[in-house]
């Protein structure tokens, strides 16, 4: 009897099919776990690693005749070999790297496993079965299992209960455990990071070996595994991604749960068999977007996830810079490339070569739109190319023109021009980009590229089918190029110009979107969020901003690729592979740069077309070269440019006698200041009731403070006391009980950036801002506050765009020259002294006219003279602001001396308020904090 429930038929066959296959993407899910809980690494190489494994198996059994059980341990331990050489050789490197280099060289180490697989003699020409599937058959009552499936059975739990006991039970385990979550206090407790690093490394590769050998008995050979990739690896992804990237029971329960589901759809859903690629992305993105509201609870580690490995250019010499081709040195190298590019058709004879020189131009904006959206925005992408496919074939559609069914009644579309077609696709594209980012928002970077990985598999074997991207043919699907204007596209040079000039455009327009200020925004959301919320902007508004372009980009680079092929045959191109192969060609160019995407595409697509004889250049050009570039040249191929540059300019400036200028301190011009609605006898803070938890502690217990205007107020208190957290509640940045009021008015409900247009300035203790923008570029973020920059206009070059740009700058080296920073206003914030930080902070606050300080430690990592000087300097600020301050501080001469009233914090309650003279004498405040010694509160030279 067949069983029927909610009208989905299924058999015991089935079920048991379904939950083996389940097991085994369990443990892959479990691989995937272990590296990410030891590493905070999202490992793409975890099914791949086990290929040469799988591949020794099938060599040693198949071709030389071994006994299957002389093998398998030659072949394990040859998998696990290839995993610790990978992390001793590449992760290693990589160690202090941002976890999404990490997971970016995990792709190259992927490529590179089944390189190695299929150069093994006679794997590629083998047809003979593996050996586990050939074994015996199994019989329990209808159910029939072969010889791998019983071995899935068998050795999957084992593995998965033994690899929870180490991990989870053991002293090793827990000291793995505490290396991810803090490799300092890791190293004080006597485990190497580094060490755990390869154990885990090593014990993956296992894993992953195993897994792949038991695969390829259930599969039949070494080859179909080496198709099953992009499959198996989604799958495990999702285990990964339900299991919350930590628990290995979780992951072995998904595993089978997916399994068993995936098997009963398939058995009732023959005709659409990718359809349950869809239903696994829709889950991943509801899954992602419940585990972004719970953000805290650990599943990305933002300081971990952030990314700022993008090409380093050295401040231009103050002697050169105003020289004309100085400042139009990119515009030209733009024009010479441009040139080269358009004559480059006419010195060949041979036809297809205009198709390759579109066809590289093509993936350089698929790249481009990979190094906006993570050079720029910090959010990985590997789906970019299935917008990319998405947009080609709806413009295919649009120019043929489409006929459907709304009901009983027959709609037909008529065909429309080539040139509205692709903006309308490349428009759907960015939408599509924003709305699939929006569920990954609140988590930094790795899994997005969980997201969009899932989602590129379901455009290939699903979304890609639809009658809306097909009209109803069967691939290859034709797309007819049309005409431009009148212009015949047939001609492969005509077409190959019309891309270079909508690369050329594209180029253009990204490039001035980088100088001004929407790219200053998604670097500075990138680097540092709070900060960025502090200067008025929406961090989730920035980002879909970025997800958009980058979108929109690669629709136009898909759109105009579909045309170049005429006939899209989605099994050879918009696949996994290529949006992998995109992110190569960012990271290869230089990611962020504007150049690097072109660099990089000629490197991956061109050197195998130019060299097409040699074995050598396609592994440079994919795998082999990535992880060189990420080893070796971080920056990419344009670093190399850059250096070149950066030593002209240098041995240009010896020569060149002429004296910078110093411009005398002048209190700087405020223009364009932000207007803050308020009640003028109302404090400028006023917190009442505060509460703030995390998990069930509260950090601040119904705390409440005022600051009058103009007022300055110290917060003390004991490390742990609960200050910093009251200031990041009345700044808005975490969710707390209460009430606040900023300058008469009810910000309880606002968000940062919404409090920071309030009127409410803010400083952290670290002091990090956006180690990637210069001095200039951070206070012109700040200048955000007061003018809004217009991305439209930026984007076409509006006349009003660039005055406000000029302007902006203007107003920032007056900020810069008032503080005296004119030294440091082309050096990027990583490259500054902490105290230096400390003032580009206060430059910053002086910039957003904010009239509510809250300022976090401000002398924290300073050296004492110049702590000593950071008190006139408040004031001074205080004075040019019109503003109050509330400030946190340990220097007890400093605060005491500064502050108007001062409010001492135990246990996240207030325990004492008034002027400091008072609240020094306190007996509360001297039992919790100032002790009895004297010398914690004065200095001799405090006065």
């Amino acid at each position: 009897m067949t069983p029927t429930v909610l009208a989905t038929v299924f058999t015991s066959q089935v079920l048991v099919n379904g939950a083996i296959s389940g097991l085994v993407y369990g443990l892959v899910g479990m691989g995937i776990v272990l590296v990410y809980r030891s590493t905070r690494v999202i490992n793409f190489a975890v099914g791949a690693m086990g290929l040469p494994a799988a591949g020794v198996m099938a060599l040693l059994v198949i071709e030389y005749g071994f006994a299957y059980w002389l093998a398998l341990p030659i072949a394990l331990v040859a998998g696990t070999a290839f995993a610790t050489a990978m992390e001793l050789i590449v992760v290693r490197r990589l160690f202090n790297a941002p976890r999404v280099i990490l997971l970016i060289a995990t792709i190259g180490i992927a490529q590179l496993a089944l390189a190695i697989t299929m150069a093994l003699p006679q794997i590629d020409q083998s047809g003979a079965s593996f050996p586990l599937a050939v074994g015996r058959r199994f019989g329990v009552g209808s159910v029939e299992l072969s010889g791998g499936q019983f071995s899935i059975l068998v050795i999957v739990p084992i593995v998965a209960v033994a690899l929870g006991w180490v991990m989870t039970r053991t002293a090793f385990g827990r000291g793995v455990a505490a290396a991810a979550d803090n490799a300092d206090l890791a190293r004080l407790s006597g485990v190497s990071p580094k060490t755990a690093s390869t154990i885990v490394w090593t014990i993956a590769g296992l894993v992953s070996s195993v897994s792949l050998i038991l695969i390829a008995g259930s599969a039949g050979g070494v080859n179909q595994v080496a198709t099953l990739g992009p499959a198996t690896l989604t799958r495990g992804l999702v285990v990964a991604v339900l299991a919350g990237m930590r628990s290995f029971p979780r992951a072995a329960i998904a595993g089978v749960a997916l399994g068993v589901t995936e098997a009963v759809v398939r058995f009732n859903n023959v005709t659409d068999p990718g359809r349950f690629e869809t239903y696994l992305f829709v889950a991943v993105i509801i899954v992602v977007y419940v585990q972004s509201r719970r953000a805290a609870g650990g599943v990305e580690d933002a300081s971990t996830a952030s990314y700022s490995f993008t090409p380093k250019v050295k401040p231009i010499p103050p002697e050169i810079r105003d020289r004309w081709w100085v400042r139009n040195l990119g515009r030209i190298v733009f024009c010479i490339a441009l040139a080269a590019a358009a004559v480059a058709p006419l010195l060949t004879d041979r036809p297809t070569r205009p198709f390759l020189y579109a066809s590289i131009a093509c993936f350089a904006l698929g790249a481009l739109s990979v190094s906006i959206i993570t050079g720029w925005s910090g959010q990985l992408s590997l789906g970019q190319m299935a917008f990319a496919g998405g947009a080609a074939l709806f413009t295919g559609t649009l120019v043929r023109g489409i006929t459907f069914s709304i009901g009983d009644v027959n709609v037909q579309l008529e065909a429309i021009p080539f040139i509205a077609a692709v903006a309308i696709a490349c428009a759907l594209s960015a939408v599509a980009a924003a709305v699939i980012g929006l569920g990954s928002l609140r988590i930094r970077g790795l899994l997005l590229g969980v997201t969009t990985f899932v989602f590129a598999y379901a455009a290939q074997q699903d979304l890609f089918h639809y009658y809306v991207f097909t009209g109803g043919m069967q691939s290859p699907i034709r797309v007819p190029r049309g005409t431009l204007f009148g212009l015949d596209l047939t001609s492969q040079r005509t077409y190959y110009w019309v891309v270079l000039g909508f690369v050329a455009l594209t180029i253009s327009v990204v490039a001035r979107l980088r100088r001004r200020a929407p790219g200053r925004n998604q670097i500075a959301v990138r680097d540092n969020p709070s900060s960025a919320s502090a200067y008025t902007l929406n961090p989730t508004r920035t980002k879909l901003a970025g997800f958009a372009l980058s979108g929109a980009i690669a629709g136009l680079g898909g759109a105009l690729l579909g045309v170049l092929s005429q006939n899209i045959n989605t099994t050879e191109i918009f696949v996994v592979q290529d949006s992998l192969d995109v992110v190569a060609i960012a990271v290869i160019g230089g990611l962020g740069s504007i150049a690097g995407p072109v660099l990089g595409a000629l490197w991956i697509k061109g050197l195998p077309a130019f060299f097409p004889g040699n074995d050598l250049v396609p592994l440079f050009a994919s795998s082999i070269g990535l992880l060189l570039l990420l080893l070796y040249f971080p920056g990419g191929l344009v670093q190399i440019g850059y250096w070149i540059r950066d030593g002209f300019y240098a041995f240009v400036a010896k020569r060149v006698t002429t004296p910078e200028v110093e411009r005398p301190r002048t209190v700087p011009t405020r223009r364009d200041t932000a207007t803050h609605a308020t009640d003028t006898d109302s404090p400028a803070v006023a917190a009442h009731d505060v509460v703030v938890s995390f998990g069930g502690v509260h950090a601040v217990d119904g705390a409440s403070l005022s600051v009058a205007r103009g007022e300055i107020v110290g917060l003390i208190g004991t490390n742990g006391a609960g200050k910093s957290t009251l200031l990041n509640a009345i700044g808005g940045y975490l969710p707390s009980q209460g009430s606040i009021e900023v300058l008469g008015r009810d910000v309880s409900r606002l968000a940062a950036h919404g409090r920071a247009r309030a009127g409410l300035g803010r400083t952290f203790q670290a002091a990090r801002l956006f180690p990637e923008l210069t001095v200039r570029e951070t206070i012109m973020v700040a200048l955000e506050g007061r003018h809004r920059s217009s991305f439209i206009g930026a984007a076409v070059a509006w006349p009003t765009s660039g005055r406000d740009e000029r302007r902006k700058s203007a107003e920032a080296m007056e900020i810069i020259h008032f503080l005296g920073l004119s030294g440091f206003a082309d050096n990027a914030i990583s490259e500054l002294s902490t105290g230096t930080r400390r003032i580009v902070e206060l430059a910053a606050l002086v910039a957003l006219d904010a009239k509510v300080l809250c300022l976090d430690e401000p002398t924290a990592g300073v050296a004492q003279r110049e702590s000593e000087a950071f008190g006139p300097l408040l004031l001074a600020i205080r004075k040019e602001l019109d503003a109050s301050l509330l400030i946190v501080e340990h220097d007890m001469p400093m605060i005491m001396s500064l502050s108007d009233r001062i409010y001492c914090l135990e246990a996240g309650r207030v325990i004492a308020e008034g002027p400091p003279d008072e609240v020094r004498n306190n007996p509360l405040v001297v039992a919790s904090y100032l002790g009895t010694d004297p010398r914690a509160i004065e200095r001799s030279d405090a006065r």
